[in-house]
């Protein structure tokens, strides 16, 4: 299933121009460590924070809310 990302400085773009980096987790050095849950993904049915690449474009990192069930981008992010 395709869709389209916007990103910030680009513009919409097909997905396919992008890298996921995975949902966004909490910074590594303000969380005590417990296990391995601070690297372990949660793999939620619903709605994530997500870190992108443009690979074929800007080359920037960017940050989408995506609904993982329907790939709906949440453009407020």
């Amino acid at each position: 299933m395709g869709f389209l990302l916007t990103c910030p400085h680009c513009g919409p773009r097909d997905y396919t121009e992008f890298s996921f980096e995975g949902e966004l987790r909490p910074d590594p050095y303000e969380t005590p460590l417990t296990g391995m849950t601070l690297w372990a993904r949660e793999n939620v049915a619903g709605t994530q924070d997500e870190r992108w690449f443009h690979d074929l474009g800007c080359r920037r990192w960017f940050i989408v809310n995506r609904d993982t069930r329907t790939n709906e981008i949440d453009a407020d992010v």
